[in-house]
């Protein structure tokens, strides 16, 4: 294609005759020479097939992003869709203003009825379910902790609430910051190790998808920095990373409300600004695994500790009773340590106060100390919840959420995926989870005709023989040693027999009683979620249960089913009775384990290489 100004008329700004000629003759000349010079209208393949595969790329990300209203229409939020069965993340402040149920529209113009899953209130994340199809359109969750700034991203949501038609905004831009801390509101909305962007995130965003440029999402958006008047986004924004929420996924599955986890210890700067053991609580794990005051972190979970912010920003992102690694030098020794990290609140605290909805703090909200963490440092000293040197000087606000005027009477198709139960937020996933776990256990074989007598026979690891007898009434185990038995009627959380292995005799009878009698005749059992277990790979489906005032964890391989670890709390200030399971053997057409590892405190017990397994069948009823 070729400009011909010739055929132009153009308004000359020379006057009179010569002019004329002149400013024509220039004009002219000026023609000949871009008649010369083609200008191509072709573009580059490369960069037709980059914004095509932008555009496709976006289409689905939309197509997986959903925007949240509650029932009546009130308030107004984002999230993104996470599996085909209508799974959906996002944020508590969002969720808390629609109640049990809400309505989600989508890219393609439909509108969903969904129910409310589970809440984690301290780091601002919910989990909902859509309703009506099993074959959502969903997003892949990407691995945040490789996000790098620099890093392309987008968001997409419903911001002002301009998608009447669903379709939702997007809008690019860079990540501009990883590892950020926002402060909390109290204990709660607690943004810890976050994603800064660039992209816009303002009122409505709450709760949708920051993608990375291949559409996966990298983060929950919830905060952004406004400019005072107008609400409008300055160009900060913060996004819970999607790391963290894979860790509290399987908990917030469980339909309850769940917590956070702390230390119990409290970490300062010392003069070189390393982190510093500052205080430390008598009655919490990471004290019982010899951790004491003055010993320097340096690292936990796998990060390298360099500050107390540092260190704080890592511990928000994991659950309540997670055990993680940690690393800490003591007069130039260093030691690895595991530790069980305690909760931030009390359960009945947690649900009292998300019961209150979430509201967005006012300028710099107050820290309020955690359950045992001193008010007030020794003097001289930094503050836990001081600032970094170039962190921002009051937080970002999260965006408008708040209490329903009036909650909707539940849509039908509501009712039959919500149960009200005290303690939880639905406990129809809970028993969901439930009798997936227990069904796959079960999968091999019916363990309820055994509800007999029990006798193990086998070898010990470290020499000699062992007998194990466990009933309705008694456990007892022969060793080289002696023989310990208990009763198994009485009160079990004074029974820690044999000494030294934290209550073997009690967790083994726990054990009989589960499988014989399922989890519906054990006392009370509901699904914890997900957790790691020390020297494996992976998350683990965890039941707890409680009988007799005892507390155990029950841990489950999802792949295969199997029962691979049993915890006892006897006391929840003392050390669990730990049993790890393993070579699995079919018994009479059921599973068992042939091997078992009895663990307490920072030790093994005992090794039990079983060889024999037999059940007496049940005593008939007096009177039967």
């Amino acid at each position: 294609m070729t400009i011909d100004l010739l055929k132009q008329r153009p308004t000359l700004c020379a006057t009179g005759p010569a002019g004329s000629r002149l400013a024509l003759l220039a004009i002219l000349a000026f023609a000949i020479v871009l008649q010369s010079v083609p200008v191509s209208a072709a573009v580059d393949p490369a960069v037709a097939k980059a914004e095509a595969d932008r555009v496709t790329v976006v289409e689905k990300a939309s197509s997986a992003t959903v925007a949240i209203f509650a029932p009546g229409g009130q308030g107004g939020g984002s999230g993104v869709v996470i599996s085909a069965d209508g799974y959906a993340l996002s944020n508590y402040h969002v969720t808390s203003a629609c109640g049990k149920a809400m309505k989600c529209g989508m890219s393609n113009g439909e509108l969903y009825d969904a129910v409310i899953v589970g809440i984690d209130p301290t780091g601002d994340v919910a989990l909902i379910k859509l309703l009506g199809r099993d074959d959502f359109p969903f997003a892949e969750m990407a691995d945040s902790d490789q996000v790098r700034v620099g890093d392309g991203c987008f968001t997409i949501g419903n911001p002002f609430l301009l998608a009447t038609d669903f379709k939702p905004t997007v809008a690019f831009g860079v990540v501009s910051g990883v590892h950020r801390y926002q402060y909390p509101d109290g204990t709660l909305l607690e943004y810890a190790d976050c994603i800064q962007a660039d992209a816009a995130i303002n009122p409505g965003n709450s709760g949708g998808p920051m993608f990375d440029a291949q559409g996966r999402v990298i983060g929950i958006n919830g905060r952004g920095s406004f400019e005072k008047r107008g609400r409008v986004n300055v160009g900060v924004g913060y996004a819970i990373s999607i790391n963290q929420i894979k860790n509290f996924l399987g908990h917030l599955k469980s339909g309850r409300v769940v917590d956070h986890a702390t230390l119990g210890a409290r970490l300062s700067s010392d003069q070189n600004r390393r982190p510093i053991v500052d205080e430390i609580l008598d009655d919490v794990d990471v004290f019982r695994r010899g951790l004491e005051y003055g010993d320097e972190i340096i690292s936990f979970a796998g990060r390298p500790i360099t500050t107390v912010n540092a260190f704080k920003n890592v511990l928000g992102i994991f659950p309540k009773g997670w055990r993680v690694p940690l690393v800490y030098r003591r007069d130039d020794q260093v030691h690895e340590i595991y530790v069980r990290l305690r909760g931030v609140h009390r359960e009945a605290e947690l649900i009292a106060r998300a019961a209150g909805g979430a509201k967005p703090p006012e300028g710099r909200p107050k820290r309020e100390p955690k359950p045992g963490e001193p008010k007030q440092p020794k003097p001289g000293q930094p503050k836990p919840n001081d600032p970094p040197p170039d962190g921002p000087e009051k937080p970002p606000m999260p965006l408008p959420g708040g209490p329903a005027k009036e909650e909707s009477p539940l849509p039908e198709i509501v009712k039959k995926h919500f149960v009200e139960r005290p303690g939880y937020i639905n406990y129809f996933f809970n028993q969901l989870n439930q009798d997936r776990v227990w069904k796959a256990f079960t999968a091999r074989g019916d363990y309820s005709p055994l509800a007999g007598n029990w006798t193990v026979q086998g070898e010990l690891l470290a020499g000699g023989d062992f007998q194990i007898e466990l009933s309705d009434q008694a456990s007892m185990i022969s060793l080289p040693g002696g023989r310990a038995m208990v009763g198994m009627a009485g009160d079990l959380a004074d029974s820690l027999d044999p000494p030294g292995s934290g209550g073997l005799l009690v967790t083994l009878g726990l054990w009989r009683r589960m499988l014989a009698g399922g989890p519906t005749k054990f006392g009370d059992v509901y699904y914890l979620g997900t957790a790691p277990l020390v020297g494996r790979e992976g998350l683990f489906d965890v039941l707890m249960a409680t009988h007799n005032s005892v507390e155990s964890q029950l841990y489950f391989d999802p792949a295969s089913g199997q029962l691979v670890a049993w915890e006892m709390f006897a006391d929840t200030e003392l050390d669990p009775c730990e049993l790890f399971l393993s070579d699995y053997r079919e018994v009479e057409g059921r599973m068992f384990p042939f091997h078992v590892e009895v663990r307490y405190g920072d030790g093994v017990y005992q090794v039990l290489q079983i060889n024999k397994y037999a059940f007496a069948k049940p005593q008939p009823a007096e009177g039967s």
